[in-house]
């Protein structure tokens, strides 16, 4: 049975335990089968345009890891718009994100098995000696533990495995002797320490040199995890205590895997988000498939897969039947209480549950997994990526898309499974768009925002260990790569583990205490190869048939799965429930249906749920009413050809670009530098964009003094050194009081790191071009071509040709990353002189939580349809209703809310948590 190769869809159940063979041979049958019923109705990709795009994701992969290595190396990561490494300390804090990084050359060692996937076992060889060589495990730093578990240990045991593969193969690695195992054997120990608690689940984080609640650690104080983290240690932990005979590492992961599947919400089978390490009480009592939870229950089956252990697999079809029951409400996927299954706890989804279609297919559930797919894919041709965060009626909620791979992970995994050629079309999508939206001259940068294409100074190991390696296999035929590839499992960071290892010192007691707990539903486990007249009864369209309704789901239709109970009681005749929007705290008849919510009936509950859940989002909006939406700065002129764009502050005064057409000119530096007085070099600024100091004088005198200067547009860089839109919200420029009217020119601002790429480029380059306007345009491919060099395999061609951008416009608002949640004010210089400080306004000023962000317009062709014909169904109702009385007296709304705070606050918490 591969997990790599696509064949745990055709077999996630086996009752009895079979060989290893036989689940194999059944595994690579059953994926056959698939295949040939699609080729028969579908027309296949050609050969020569496989090859090409396989050869373009080579060329991708040499751009990033090379880049990485010219510029960053032996730092964690690249920060691909400066050009240089970023390392722990030396770089603004970015809150947790920066605990994956532990001055261990992060992406070198989660990029070591990519190397030999894509077949570049030379360079996988140079790498593999370079960590030998320069990686210390033993810095002093608080890393977490589940990154380092999925990234580095996980990146060390896949790198081992394609070594001795190589060596037994003859030709690389003949040198080899277990150094790479060495190593993840020596930080397999330091990471023992966090499993010092009662319930045996881990410590969030760990100190590499000092380990934990040492006074030198810096740790150790932590409560909480979640459970993901404590859940997805079995594969790497196994996997070393297999490799190496030390069975304390496989004895751990298991203790924490049992603690967490006795604390499941014994009556909805679910877990919550976040658990209590010493009490085992569950903290945040959400339960979804993404954040937060994602790879626990993917690490449930795959154990299973690896480890040949029955009760893994009957966990997870327990856990599954829950999530079948509740969560999936097709084709979303939508968080819920654990207590009360049936209640949404959230209005929107985040961008790690797309990996979830492609467990679907390990499980065999095919059809659920077409739909989400389908969904998500859907958002990505809308904004070009997934973002992180977006609503149930595919609004965006988290603007920024840090490259994940996961939706690339379910389309290879559909594709191989079915066989249908329509997701090599998806993945061409992925490639072109990554060519086109993400690529810049030192690799491929994270979009700060979707909507406005900008991007952040950001390129993360997984981009290398996950998204190209689930690219290039999409594309590749079995002769394309080096090794039989079903001979092993992919972990969550698509590292490769050998499916030998499951007959491998089975030291570990494996008894099964599943059964104790639960009593199971028998048709769950009669998948032992999903017969293919079921997945695809005689009907080589039958994919097709699933996505066709949903093509339109994201910009025409509402989903289905949010309105079906309710749709159909109001056809039956029953009141439309209570809308926050259409809300009066005059009208007698709204006082009495809040009276009754919660109070009456389950569905009561349910609409008073949700009532309050749009109450707090209706806040939230009305609060940021007046905040503006950021803009983008593209530099469009050599080398950068607008791969580069830097998210921008807007101004309260000026020319608006979002109802204007951009403003583009080579930028010129004014003197004074802080214009604040009259321009001593009107020549060098006349037609051009204006590059200005923040400080000393108000914005709008800023703006006039480079407009009387002939100036086209101005951009104001932060003072405060160090400043940066990856760690500070949206700063908006506002006016000096007066009026502002005389101001024609288009002003933005940028943090300091943000201008610092464009003056860093003018001292290169001398000229440079910039683009200001409310979202970044498409690249002009004839000057790219040009700066671009021929390859042989025809790679830049692609990333060269001219794409159909989306016709729709989407409405722009600030939106935070998860990792700046904490952040409440923007960085500001302390001297008592910057009087604009005075008329600035930060986005956390307006909105004390951010979280809360919310895209005040909708998609185009936004669900209204439904909700227009329920508002004229209850006007008419109202009408015609003889018992409602307008003369009575009307009850106080606060007096009403007052029984729901605790709710109400518990959903402000979920709010405000972090991806």
């Amino acid at each position: 049975m591969s997990e790599a190769g696509g064949g745990r869809g055709c077999g996630s159940s086996v009752p009895q335990r079979a060989p290893w063979s036989l689940v194999a041979a059944t595994a690579a049958f059953c994926l056959v089968s698939a295949t040939s019923v699609w080729t028969a109705g579908a027309a296949p990709m050609s050969r020569e345009e496989r090859q090409k795009l396989g050869n373009q994701v080579l060329e991708m992969f040499d751009h990033a890891y090379g880049n990485y290595m010219e510029h960053a190396y032996p730092a964690d990561e690249l920060m691909p718009l400066t050009c240089r490494g970023r390392v722990r300390g030396q770089e603004p804090s970015r809150g947790d994100v920066d605990d994956a990084l532990g001055k261990f050359s992060l992406t070198l060692i989660d990029s070591l098995d990519t190397l030999v996937v894509l077949n570049k076992t030379k360079e996988f060889e140079d790498a593999v000696r370079k960590v030998l060589r320069d990686v210390n495990l033993d810095n002093d730093v608080v890393v977490s533990v589940f990154e380092t578990n999925i990234r580095v240990l996980g990146g060390l045991l896949g790198g081992h495995s394609l070594a001795i593969m190589l060596k037994e193969k003859g030709e690389y690695m003949q040198w080899y002797n277990d150094e790479l195992l060495q190593m993840a054997k020596q930080l397999g120990y330091k990471l023992l320490p966090a499993f010092n608690t009662t319930s045996g689940l881990p410590y969030p984080r760990i100190n590499l040199k000092f380990g934990i609640r040492k006074p030198e650690a810096r740790t150790g104080t932590e409560t909480d995890t979640c459970t993901a983290c404590a859940g997805t240690l079995i594969l790497e932990f196994a996997a070393l205590s297999r490799f190496t005979g030390a069975t304390i590492f496989e004895e751990y992961a298991r203790k924490a895997l049992d603690f967490l599947w006795e604390k499941r919400q014994r009556s909805s089978n679910l877990v919550g988000v976040t658990i209590n390490i010493h009490t085992g009480d569950w903290v945040r009592k959400d339960s979804g498939v993404g954040a937060g939870i994602d790879s626990y229950y993917e690490y449930l089956l795959k154990a299973y897969v690896l480890l040949g252990d029955d009760s893994f697999l009957e966990r997870f079809n327990t856990h599954y039947d829950a999530i079948m029951r509740y969560i999936s409400q097709p084709p979303l996927l939508l968080d819920v209480h654990i207590h009360k299954p049936m209640l949404n706890a959230r209005t929107w989804m985040d961008a790690l549950l797309a990996f979830f279609p492609g467990l679907q297919v390990l499980k065999g559930d095919i059809r659920p997994a077409i739909e989400t797919h389908e969904m998500l894919y859907q958002v990505i041709k809308k904004h070009n990526f997934l973002p992180e965060a977006f609503t149930t009626d595919f609004r965006v909620h988290w603007a920024q898309h840090p490259l994940r791979p996961e939706f690339a992970e379910s389309t290879y995994f559909l594709y191989k499974a079915t066989g249908d050629p329509y997701y090599l079309e998806v993945g061409k999508t992925l490639i072109e768009n990554l060519n086109k939206y993400a690529r810049v001259p030192c690799g491929f940068a994270a979009m700060k925002d979707v909507r406005t294409g900008s991007h952040e100074d950001r390129m993360d190991s997984f981009f290398l260990a996950e998204m190209f390696k689930y690219l290039y296999l999409l594309f590749a035929d079995k002769e394309d790569i080096i090794f039989d590839i079903e001979d092993y499992i992919f972990t969550t960071e698509a590292h490769l583990l050998p499916l030998w290892l499951s007959t491998t010192n089975q030291s570990i007691s494996k008894k099964n205490t599943t059964s104790e707990y639960t009593e199971l539903d028998d048709s769950n486990f009669d998948w032992t190869c999903p017969n293919t007249q079921i997945l695809f009864p005689n009907d080589p369209l039958y994919a097709q048939s699933i996505r066709e309704p949903l093509k339109n789901v994201v910009d025409k239709s509402c989903p289905r799965g949010i309105i079906r109970v309710r749709e159909e009681s109001f056809r039956s005749g029953a009141k439309p429930p209570l809308r926050a929007r259409d809300f009066m705290a005059t009208n007698p008849e709204h006082l009495e249906i809040l009276k009754k919510m919660g109070a009456a009936s389950s569905i009561d509950a349910e609409d008073g749920l949700r009532f309050m859940q749009e109450m707090i989002e209706l806040s939230s909006q009305q609060q940021k009413e007046q905040q503006l939406p950021p803009r983008a700065v593209q530099i469009v002129s050599h080398p950068f050809f607008g791969r580069v764009v830097l998210t921008a502050g807007p101004a309260q005064f000026g020319l608006d670009l979002s109802k204007h057409k951009e403003t583009r000119g080579f930028v010129a530096s004014s003197k004074p530098y802080n214009g604040c007085s009259e321009l001593t070099n009107p020549e060098a600024v006349m037609g051009k964009i204006a590059l200005i100091q923040r400080g000393q004088c108000m914005f709008a005198e800023k703006a006039r003094n480079i407009q009387n200067a002939g100036a086209i547009g101005g951009i104001v860089i932060d003072d405060n050194e160090g400043s940066s839109s990856d760690t500070a919200p949206l700063f908006q420029m506002a006016g000096d009081g007066k009026d502002t009217d005389d101001i024609k020119i288009p002003m933005l601002f940028l943090f300091s790191k943000e201008g610092s790429i464009i003056l860093d480029a003018i001292r290169e380059y001398e000229e440079v071009e910039v683009l200001l306007s409310d979202k970044a345009k498409d690249r002009d491919p004839e000057m790219e071509s040009e700066e671009q060099p021929s390859s042989e395999n025809d790679s830049q061609d692609q990333s060269a040709e001219e794409i159909t951008p989306s016709s729709q416009e989407v409405g722009l608002v600030d939106q935070e990353s998860p990792e700046e949640s904490s952040l409440n004010s923007e960085p500001e210089s302390s001297s008592p002189a910057d009087t604009d400080n005075a008329a600035s306004v930060s986005a956390s000023e307006q909105n004390s939580d951010p979280m809360e962000n919310h895209e005040t317009t909708s998609l185009d062709g936004e669900c209204t349809d439904l909700d227009n014909q329920l508002q004229e169904q209850s006007e008419t109702e109202e009408d015609s209703n003889p018992n409602v009385s307008w003369g009575k007296k009307v009850q106080p709304i606060d007096s009403i809310l007052a029984d729901w705070n605790e709710d109400i606050e518990a959903f402000e918490m979920m709010e405000k948590d972090e991806l």
